[in-house]
């Protein structure tokens, strides 16, 4: 499992496009329900030294982690023809109490969240990005080391 940091070490271009993509806006988290089926939400995603993500404790998405950590995180995209690329990353998102990690995420956040909200910390396991502005497209893939 590989923290954000790691993955720009390993991706530098990736990561910077990523981060770019992010914090454009909303993006879309990928969680996986009980029954097994998907559930998507809309999410702000936060960078620092890891990938975070902060919710309410009542989250549907929330119970989807803590059962099953698997998560798919994609950005919007500015328009129907991709405008300004798409970037997703998947991979294992763990709740986190230990009060220096949510101080490290308070820190990047570019809200201020509510004491309340429950962190998750998420690990990245696959990266891929797409840009349409190039012909052909420019697509750029990475995969943690086993």
């Amino acid at each position: 499992m590989t923290s954000w940091t790691e993955f720009a070490q390993q991706a530098p271009e990736l990561a910077a496009f990523g981060r770019a993509r992010f914090q454009s806006g909303v993006a879309y988290l990928g969680t996986i329900r009980a029954d097994g089926s998907p559930r998507v939400h809309p999410v702000t995603p936060i960078i620092g030294e890891q990938l975070f993500l902060f919710m309410e404790p009542t989250s549907p998405k929330g119970a989807d982690l803590r059962r099953d950590g698997r998560y798919a995180l994609h950005c919007s995209v500015e328009d129907s023809s991709g405008g300004g690329g798409e970037f997703y990353v998947r991979g294992r998102a763990t709740l986190n109490e230990d009060p220096a990690v949510r101080e490290q995420a308070v820190r990047a956040s570019s809200y201020v969240p509510q004491e309340r909200y429950i962190l998750f910390v998420l690990t990245i396991e696959f990266a891929f990005m797409n840009r349409y502005d190039d012909a052909p497209p420019n697509t750029l893939r990475w995969r943690a080391a086993e």
